[in-house]
């Protein structure tokens, strides 16, 4: 990883790579530019140097609505300035930055603006309004990234400052809920991201099983205020991860008995930390829940069936499905179908039926994104589920356009359109190669 001195930074540069304090936290990602009042927010909280593997360039934000966030992250007054996508001010309570392993000879002040994000992204424009295939998916995978910056932005905050704006994050999370809603086949098709490393690993999984969470209470019709309810608790999940020593869950190497005892005490650690800022209990017990099987084989209550809340089974599920597909530093992915195969399997019992099976009329057998091999030797993409058979999904042929120049659509069958298997990951990747589809 390359270090790079805060104070020959420049304004409206570009990193190729991810920017992280510590080599650890997230402080930016390519798509947003360093600011003068970043450069001396660092400067004034004795940051001498932040890392990347990329390196340094120069470019305009094209993305109207990174554009936006970035405007109003910025914004301030002549007593206000801005550090990590949060507002600080000179004249509030000491700060402890020890949580980012870094000293400070003298205290920082600050005051936490009430809102991480002024304005949700997806308020700046009717992404059902474009027509086209490829822009709709640009558009969803823009905003995508926002939500990521806001997680990212919260686990930053709790890190740093012990804080958690619980109002805030119910506002996000239901205008999430209705963004899935809407554009489920396009955000389900969002790859998860092939540098989900160490650094912002917990940022990138809270955002995957979120989005997974809200897409089975969706087919499970659930209500918008339950909807928010389970966001909530997906979203912070795993916050009290932030309370343990992050070698536990960053390192690739075998945890020891004691070691893993440790870690499996973040669900409690989790829920102590949303019961002490209110949080409603339905939302605590999903969280503190989550690591629970059916069979009573999980923990940290072992407790069995119908004594565990209906958000931590839906949590539990995604987790386990995000977990398999992602990438990792210590193992490579499985595809999103040996996925489905793997929960579908539901070894010993571990897993709610009613939940899997949500789960699978949400994806398909085949999940949504994943390539497969059609029976007239064709090659297309999983864009949509068949609501009557989660065996027969909605699919893009790889090569035909329509009159919008899309991919052509077409609904498989048990008969003369059938999916025959699931292309293998050398497949895929001869597949971008020679399309240059991603």
């Amino acid at each position: 990883m390359n270090s790079y001195n805060v104070n020959e930074l420049k304004e409206n540069t570009y990193f190729t790579d991810d920017v992280v304090l510590d080599k650890t936290f997230l402080l930016l990602n390519p798509s947003i530019p360093v600011k003068a009042d970043l450069i001396k927010a660092l400067i004034d909280w004795e940051f001498t140097q932040v890392y990347s593997d990329g390196s340094i360039g120069t470019g305009i934000i094209k993305d109207t609505f990174s554009s936006s966030i970035i405007e109003n992250i910025t914004q301030k007054d002549s007593s206000v300035r801005t550090v990590l996508g949060k507002t600080v001010s000179a004249e509030s309570e000491s700060i402890d930055l020890s949580d980012f392993g870094v000293s400070q000879s003298s205290p920082v002040k600050e005051e936490l603006k009430q809102q991480i994000l002024t304005e949700n992204p997806i308020k700046k424009a009717d992404i059902s309004t474009i027509d086209n295939e490829q822009k709709r998916m640009s558009v969803v995978q823009s905003v995508y990234n926002e939500y990521l910056n806001f997680i990212n932005m919260l686990y930053t905050r709790y890190a740093t400052h012990k804080e958690l704006d619980l109002e805030n994050i119910s506002s996000k999370i239901k205008d999430l809920c209705i963004f899935i809603k809407d554009n489920r086949r396009y955000v389900l098709r969002v790859e998860p991201d092939l540098t989900a490393n160490n650094r912002n690993f917990l940022i990138s999984h809270s955002m995957r099983s979120t989005v997974l969470a809200i897409t089975v209470g969706l087919q499970l019709r659930m209500p918008l205020s339950k909807l928010i309810e389970l966001g909530t608790a997906c979203i912070l999940h795993e916050i009290g991860m932030l309370r343990l020593p992050s070698q536990l869950y960053l390192s690739d190497k075998v945890l020891s008995t004691a070691e893993k005892n440790q870690l499996n005490t973040h669900p409690i650690i989790s829920y102590t930390i949303l019961k002490g800022f209110n949080a409603p209990l339905s939302v605590c017990l999903g969280v503190l829940e989550h690591h629970e099987k059916e069979n009573g084989n999980g923990y940290p209550r072992r407790i069995a069936g119908s004594q565990i809340s209906i958000y931590a089974k839906i949590i539990s599920i995604v987790c386990s499905f995000e977990a398999i597909t992602a990438p990792r530093s210590y193992k490579t992915a499985s595809s999103s179908f040996e996925a489905m195969v793997e929960l579908l399997k539901n070894s010993n019992n571990q897993y709610d039926g009613t939940v899997m099976k949500a789960l699978l009329y949400s994806l398909s057998l085949f999940p949504i994104g994943s390539y497969v091999y059609l029976s007239d030797e064709r090659i297309a993409r999983v864009i949509d589920v068949n609501p009557e058979n989660p065996k027969n999904p909605i699919v893009q042929i790889i090569g035909e356009k329509d009159e919008n120049d899309d991919p052509v659509t077409v609904e498989t069958n048990d008969t003369d359109l059938r999916v025959l298997r699931p292309l293998n990951k050398t497949e895929v990747e001869d597949l971008v190669k020679v399309t240059g589809i991603v």
